[in-house]
């Protein structure tokens, strides 16, 4: 697996791994309010925010050149550049809980130590979806805060995690 940079074309791809109206929640928390989300709606957040210089997605692809999981790096404040924020993380639903995800996240780790003065690295996770909060703590993630979160599906809990990498 390696990452490289995110294409237009990924996506439809991404937004055809959101089979549900929770799981899109589960990903995106408040930031999209749209079920079902297009590859289109993917590209205009995202080039709104690429723009700003502050805002990387990354997808994950296979030996084959196949996109297998996505997530993105951002700085969450203009004027720190000490912490970046994981988001937007996804894995191909046909390949989870087979080792891609956490592989993905490893890459982005390493991918952080070379490319940012960062010495922390936070995401957040809602506590029903278990699998996703035991791949971050499996390398290194642990949590700092939980708060409730009120969207459409319901109330749900956040729970921060960080990793201190440097």
């Amino acid at each position: 697996m390696i990452l490289r940079d995110y294409k237009e074309e990924d996506g439809a791809i991404i937004a055809g791994w959101l089979r549900s109206e929770e799981e899109l929640y589960r990903w995106s928390a408040d930031r999209f309010n749209k079920y079902p989300l297009s590859g289109n709606d993917i590209n205009e957040n995202y080039a709104r925010q690429i723009e700003t210089g502050r805002f990387f997605p990354l997808t994950a692809v296979d030996e084959n050149g196949d996109a297998v999981g996505h997530f993105i790096i951002r700085y969450p404040r203009d004027d720190d550049d000490n912490s970046v924020r994981f988001g937007f993380i996804i894995v191909n639903p046909l390949r989870r809980g087979k080792g891609y995800g956490k592989e993905m996240l490893l890459l982005g780790i390493a991918y952080v130590r070379e490319r940012f003065l960062a010495s922390r690295i936070d995401l957040g996770v809602f506590d029903q979806n278990e699998a996703a909060k035991h791949c971050y703590e499996a390398v290194g993630f642990r949590e700092y805060e939980r708060c409730e979160c009120s969207l459409p599906p319901g109330t749900w809990i956040r729970i921060g995690m960080e990793l201190f990498i440097k």
